[in-house]
């Protein structure tokens, strides 16, 4: 028997380095890697220093030719924009890996590890790591630099609305925080009558001038000022202004319809209460629970007023009430409120309670009205109103008063409010009283209108304790819990802003 031999493996031999004589594997270019690197420097060519501009203003850092970015410290973002500055001089190598070393953050210095590979003699590839330092340099960028020029705005949006109250100058405000069209604004500045928006460019300002156009009834005029002419180029630079008028109608004002416009919304009384401002203006009809909307352009086709001010509102005391059933309406009547409910009430003046003088009306406050509750209203018996189309109507169809909301003590409803809303940050003189009585106005309205609460952010006030109720002892109205949100605070890792080191 004979045993046959397996045949012998072969193995790679070691050859010696042509320079220092060390036993290597085979390599295309027969030299270790120490002696390859110090005949070729694969990163030669690349920068090991360079400079980054950071605008301190504004906390961004330049991206050539003109781009600033806003980037945080060993970020992806900052990663590209540092590889961005050596892109250039990398052409000739491939990027195996990048990433940041630790710097102090004050020392305005970045330090990336590159790791790098190149083919060089005879197709041998080598790979070698280094680090890039990047030197922080301060510049101010352009928007900054208009700021404190104080010639940084190239639009304004001017809002104006000629009327006392600034009901829908809150409902706006709130608008505006909740779809955050303020954070391209430069600046606000509340003046008489209005506010204005300034912005650093025309599309800004346009995209502003849309929102009002969509969220209120208003109508527009844009105009431009020429600042410079480049005649070489032929290029223009121009100040844009865009006038915003929203109509005079706030919510709770009593107002008289021509003809014309109550007979096109379904032969409703001429006299309206306006019960709701959102893109279009919301009436009713005291006398029959009959609703419309008007539209911006329908307005401004047909105005009207308001008859009173809110400061002329008078307290009644309710005598005595009767809900009416069946109501019918004649031919081509528009649409009935299923909200409100008509009824026929006694009321007297809380300042006549001396007298037996009492006035009869309609209202549509009938499911909220009881016998001995308070209720505001306009006196149109003893107020001498000068208007063009109420001094037409028939003496016999105008009321005597008419009733705008129910009444309750508002330091209760202040002290158990415990919701807020959020407020833009504006250069204003100061809040005066009026001021103050109109804003709690408006928050008295959004605890009544469930709809118009659908539009706003409600923040839970932590200062407050929470209630699980949604009406008061008195029947006042409430926010529920459920409609309100948390309201964010940036804190730091270390459980505030400037709180000490946790340590066990």
């Amino acid at each position: 028997m004979e045993y046959m031999q397996a045949p012998a493996s072969s193995s790679q031999g070691n050859i010696l380095c042509c320079t220092c004589g060390v036993p290597i594997a085979p390599n295309p270019a027969n030299m270790c890697v120490a002696c390859l690197r110090t005949q070729v420097d694969i990163s030669e060519g690349i920068p090991k220093q360079v400079t980054v501009h950071f605008c301190k203003q504004c906390e961004r850092y330049l991206q050539p030719p003109a781009t600033w970015v806003q980037c945080a410290l060993e970020s992806r973002e900052l990663l590209a924009l540092c590889l961005k500055k050596l892109k250039s001089s990398m052409s000739k190598v491939r990027l195996i890996d990048a990433g940041f070393l630790w710097t102090e953050p004050h020392s305005k210095r970045i330090k990336m590890k590159l790791t790098i590979q190149k083919e060089v003699m005879n197709g041998a590839i080598l790979q070698q790591v280094f680090v890039v330092e990047f030197v922080i340099q301060s510049q101010m960028c352009d928007d900054c630099h208009r700021v404190e020029a104080k010639d940084f705005w190239k639009a304004v949006v001017q809002v104006r609305q000629k009327t006392v109250h600034k009901k829908t100058f809150y409902y706006l405000e709130q608008l505006i925080l909740k779809h955050k069209l303020h954070q391209n604004a430069l600046n606000i500045k509340e003046i008489h009558e209005g506010i204005d928006f300034y912005y650093g460019s025309k599309q800004h300002a346009q995209k502003m001038v849309d929102f009002l156009q969509c969220t209120v009834p208003c109508r527009s005029k844009a105009s431009q000022r020429l600042i410079s002419h480049d005649i070489h180029s032929n290029t223009y630079n121009y100040k844009s202004t865009f006038s915003m008028e929203i109509v005079p109608v706030c919510k709770d004002n009593v107002v008289c319809l021509s003809p014309r416009l109550a007979q096109s919304l379904g032969n409703m009384g001429q006299v309206c209460v306006c019960i709701r401002v959102t893109s279009t203006i919301h009436l009713i009809d005291p006398r029959t629970l009959q609703i419309a909307e008007v539209d911006g352009n329908t307005y401004w086709r047909n105005p009207f007023n308001g008859l009173f001010n809110p400061s002329q509102l008078e307290e009644f005391i309710v005598m005595d009430t009767d809900i009416i059933r069946d109501q019918k309406l004649g031919a081509g009547a528009g649409m009935r409120s299923n909200k409100h409910t008509l009824a026929e009430v006694w009321v007297q003046k809380t300042s006549e309670m001396n007298t037996s003088q009492q006035y009869h009306c309609r209202t549509f406050l009938g499911h909220l009205l009881n016998i001995g509750d308070l209720v505001l209203g306009f006196d149109f018996a003893n107020s001498n109103i000068n208007d063009e189309y109420l001094n037409k109507m028939n003496p016999h169809h105008v009321p005597d008063v008419v009733l705008i909301k129910k009444s309750y003590d508002r330091s209760r409803r202040v002290k158990r409010r415990n919701w807020k809303l959020q407020e833009m940050a504006r250069d204003r003189e100061g809040m005066d009283t009026d001021d103050e009585r109109q804003y709690q106005d408006f928050l008295e309205d959004l605890e009544e209108d469930e709809a118009l609460r659908k539009n706003v952010n409600i923040f839970r006030d932590a200062s407050k304790i929470p209630v699980e109720s949604d009406t008061d002892d008195d029947g006042a109205p409430r926010v529920s819990l459920a409609e309100m949100l948390e309201e964010l605070s940036l804190t730091d890792a270390t459980g505030g802003e400037g709180a000490d080191m946790m340590t066990d």
